[in-house]
């Protein structure tokens, strides 16, 4: 979905998401108010279905009922930016900016009013964690990254609250793994660390909890996992997610990318799952299917089946009238299409 990012600026930005798009699947531990909780936990339920629709009016009625809290607010942005993201599709900014900027506002007002509690440390937590994922997704890469930052100390602060409070240590160990995976050239100088053993050991101490948020370490480690190369244990993590959150095309993405290095056939089936599982809507981008046939396609030529990989290229590449928004975004992909295609030709 980024592959007009330099490689730079796609590790910070890769870094950012899988810290922050996971924090869509559940939240952490129980809020006190049990009609807050029951609102969040069903709302956001329905984004890990990517039923969108439903979770707004959810986060709108969270939103009018308790209007002191920022919750309705964050969420109401989440849901915006996780169906964009999911479709591909260009982002509300002004919704989705003014609604985490007065939910920063009221998230401050309550941190003022006491900053020893847990839960107002965790709202601005949220918000500029949301903040920095979104800047992320829009390529300010210096905002984004600081505001991940600030994001990172406000979840250590809560775990200085409450040691036991998980969602803290999912955030914490997600980006301690990906900082120290981007800095690992620094290793040799003495005041650089390498926390990755730290990382996991949180994000599996997470998925043993009871907490709620012990999907969100599920998809963290997944990644983590596709990155050490353990890719059996990628699979068994994702295939676990799956069986609560079935539809999920999140999980399955993940699936399908540790597949890749296990059993090519199946990772094309999950990619054709996952691009079948795409329901018709208006002003479709065709960013997806264009993206999903091209990872078939690349699965197809690596397992010797050139003739349908070959006739996928041709697919994609006699499209037209893709809108300036998804040239942007398809702009290299595209490039490295008619490159497999070439390849593809040369062998017949």
């Amino acid at each position: 979905m980024l592959e007009t990012v330099p490689l730079a600026h796609f590790r910070i930005i890769h870094l950012i998401i899988l810290l922050f798009l996971s924090n869509l699947i559940l939240i952490a531990q129980d809020y006190p108010d049990k009609k807050v909780d029951s609102l969040l936990k069903y709302g956001i339920r329905l984004i890990v279905n990517q039923n969108y629709s439903e979770a707004g009016l959810t986060f709108k009625k969270l939103d009018s009922d308790f209007p002191e809290l920022p919750l309705g607010k964050i969420y109401l942005a989440a849901n915006k930016i996780a169906e964009a993201f999911d479709y591909s599709e260009q982002f509300d900014e002004e919704f989705i900016s003014n609604n985490l900027e007065s939910a920063r506002e009221q998230a401050l007002i309550l941190l003022d009013k006491d900053d020893k509690n847990i839960w107002y440390n965790y709202f601005i937590a949220l918000v500029e964690g949301y903040t920095a994922y979104f800047e992320a997704l829009k390529r300010n890469w210096l905002s984004a990254f600081s505001t991940g930052f600030n994001s990172v100390s406000s979840f250590e602060n809560c775990l200085e609250l409450d040691e036991h409070f998980y969602e803290s240590k999912i955030a914490i160990g997600t980006f301690a793994y990906w900082k120290s995976r981007e800095t690992e050239f620094l290793s040799w100088m003495p005041f650089v660390n390498d926390d990755r053993e730290f990382a996991i050991s949180q994000l599996v101490s997470a998925i043993d909890s009871a907490s709620y948020n012990r999907y969100l370490a599920i998809n963290s480690l997944i990644w983590i996992y596709i990155d050490k190369q353990d890719h059996q244990s990628a699979i068994t993590l994702a295939q676990k997610a799956l069986t609560e959150f079935p539809g999920t095309r999140l999980f399955k993405r993940g699936l399908a990318r540790a597949y890749e290095q296990v059993d090519r056939n199946e990772a094309i089936k999950i990619y054709s799952d996952i691009l079948l599982s795409y329901p018709p809507r208006e002003n479709n981008t065709r960013v997806n299917e264009i993206v999903l046939k091209h990872k078939i396609a690349q699965q197809y030529a690596k397992t010797g089946r050139n003739e349908e990989a070959l006739e996928l290229c041709d697919q994609i590449l006699s499209i037209n009238n893709l809108s300036a928004f998804a040239q942007d975004k398809l702009e290299s992909r595209l490039k490295r299409i008619r490159e497999l295609r070439s390849e593809l030709m040369k062998q017949n």
